[in-house]
């Protein structure tokens, strides 16, 4: 049978793909993390759900892939199922299941998201930085900040923070400013395309001071971005042609 590995947007059903919406209508049970698969359950009530906690990823892929040899799930994922998502570690495990087969279904990752919200922050290029050192040793966050601040990059930054790491944007951001203009634009977006939505347009120097939560996603700009109209822009030089 099949299992489709699906990100399913920031969690409005009017950010979800109809390609993402079918696979779930195909599917008879949903995986997922507790939080992303009571998302979805109120657009899928009728369907079976399997739920576990976070750093439990291995144990859902394995749940998926078991119950995939007989019938279609569907593993879901917040945003895109393959940045940061499970698309990548679905397919790792995979290897031990060869009859099942393995769709991955793209979906709004919140760079995209959260991007639209603030204006067009990303019109040039752009790197995505996770804070998150669960994963990823803190010295190599530190030095792709670093690089991607010296390249003149606009940055997005997902999971900017939590309670064991209060102070990591504001270390990233004191790290940018070796490189940025104390006035860069920045913007964040909270809870995107999800209840009690709420984003703000500030300057590099006043989002070092600012406090923010996992569900944030975090946008700085380039030398070049500005704010027009009350939206956040980064140009791409089109005017110039």
């Amino acid at each position: 049978m099949k299992l489709y590995v699906v990100g399913f947007g920031g969690g409005d059903r009017r950010n979800m793909t109809i390609e993402a919406e079918t696979a779930l209508e195909k599917s008879e049970i949903i995986v997922g993390y507790t939080v992303y698969t009571d998302l979805v359950k109120k657009f899928f009530p009728e369907k079976k759900y399997i739920s576990t906690g976070m750093t439990k990823e291995t144990d859902r892929v394995k749940i998926a892939l078991n119950e995939a040899k007989n019938k279609n799930v569907s593993i879901v994922c917040s945003g895109d199922s393959g940045v940061y998502g499970m698309a990548g570690l679905a397919i790792e495990m995979s290897a031990g299941y060869p009859d099942v087969e393995i769709e991955i279904i793209a979906g709004v990752t919140s760079a995209l998201g959260g991007g639209a919200v603030l204006g067009a922050p990303l019109t040039h290029d752009f790197a995505v930085i996770s804070l998150s050192d669960l994963l990823t040793p803190i010295e190599k966050i530190i030095r792709r900040i670093r690089c991607a601040s010296e390249a003149d990059f606009t940055i997005v930054l997902y999971n900017p923070s939590s309670k064991k790491r209060s102070d990591y944007l504001k270390k990233a951001c004191e790290i940018m400013l070796e490189y940025k203009s104390p006035e860069t634009v920045c913007g964040y977006v909270r809870n995107i395309s999800r209840d009690g939505q709420e984003s703000r347009i500030l300057t590099l120097a006043e989002l070092s001071e600012t406090s923010v939560d996992m569900f944030t996603t975090v946008f700085i700009g380039n030398s070049e971005t500005k704010v027009i109209n009350g939206k956040m822009v980064t140009p791409r030089g089109y005017r110039n042609v």
